[in-house]
C-alpha cells in the first residue's frame, strides 16, 4: 500500500475505468511489535482509503513472542468489524502465520480471524507437502475467504511452470486443497471469494546460472495459472 507510484486517486479511476475491484495488500513493518501495530493502524486507513473489496495483510514476525503476534492478529480480526471490509492474514514465511500448527493455534484464539490461504509457504517451512497434517489444514480451510493461488514444494514456495509434467504431482495436490476452501465458502455463503494467481518474479522464480535469465516469464505463468484454476475447479 505504500510503494505504489501512483496517486490514490489515479488508483481508483484506473480501476474505475477498467471495471476491477481493488484487492489490497499491506505488510506491516518496524523494528519492534509496537511499530508494527502502528503500521498495521497507518497501513489499514490507507486501504480502507481505496475502497478495497478486501485487505491481505501479512502481519508481525516469527520470532515475535506469541502474545505480540495474537495481539495484532486480534486487531486485524477487529478491523473487519470496524470498516466492514474482510481483513485476513495472510499464511506466510516469516510472519505469525508461518507455520500451520502455530496458525491453527491464533485461529482457536481468534473465532472471527480469517485468511488469505498461500500453502505454499507452508511447503517450504514444514518441508512437507501437508499430508501428514491434514487436521490442523482442515481447520485452515474452514478459515480461508481468498487464495493465493501459487504451487510451492517441499524445497521451495514456487514451481518454475505448474504446466510442466514434473510438477502435475505437486499442482493436484494444491488444486484438491482449493477445491475444499471454494467448497467451504459455499456451504458459509459467502457471497464471492477471490482467487489470486501469484506467481513471481526472480527471485521467487527460478533462474539460470551466470546469466540469471528467468526460466519461465511470470505473467505468462501466472496467465496458465489462471485458465488451470477456470477448467480445473468447481467454482
Amino acid at each position: 500500500m505504500n510503494e505504489t507510484a501512483e496517486s490514490l486517486q489515479e488508483l481508483l479511476n484506473l480501476h474505475k475505468k477498467h471495471d476491477l475491484k481493488i484487492i489490497a495488500q499491506i505488510l506491516t513493518e518496524g523494528s519492534n511489535f509496537k511499530e508494527h501495530m502502528h503500521s498495521l493502524e497507518q497501513l489499514a486507513g490507507k486501504a480502507v482509503e481505496c475502497k478495497a473489496i478486501l485487505v491481505n495483510c501479512h502481519p508481525g514476525k516469527d520470532f515475535f513472542s506469541y502474545e505480540e503476534n495474537l495481539s495484532l492478529l486480534k486487531r486485524l480480526s477487529s478491523l473487519t468489524k470496524e470498516t466492514n471490509i474482510p481483513f485476513t492474514a495472510e499464511t506466510h514465511r516469516g510472519r505469525a502465520t508461518y507455520s500451520l500448527p502455530q496458525t491453527v493455534k491464533f485461529l482457536s484464539e481468534i473465532p472471527d480471524l480469517f485468511l488469505t490461504t498461500d500453502i505454499s509457504h507452508w511447503m517450504v517451512v514444514h518441508e512437507s507437502d501437508l499430508s501428514n497434517q491434514a487436521e490442523n489444514l482442515d481447520i485452515v480451510i474452514q478459515r480461508s475467504s481468498h487464495i493465493h493461488a501459487r504451487v510451492g514444494y517441499e524445497e521451495g514456495p514456487q514451481v518454475p511452470d505448474p504446466r510442466a509434467p514434473e510438477w502435475q504431482r505437486h499442482l493436484e495436490n494444491h488444486l484438491a486443497v482449493w477445491q475444499k476452501i471454494v467448497d467451504s465458502c459455499k456451504r458459509r455463503g459467502m457471497a464471492y471469494l477471490t482467487i489470486t494467481p501469484e506467481f513471481g518474479p526472480p527471485n521467487y522464480m527460478h533462474t539460470l546460472p551466470y546469466s540469471n535469465n528467468p526460466v519461465c516469464d511470470a505473467w505468462e505463468v501466472n496467465i496458465a495459472m489462471k485458465n488451470i484454476l477456470e477448467k480445473k475447479l468447481q467454482l
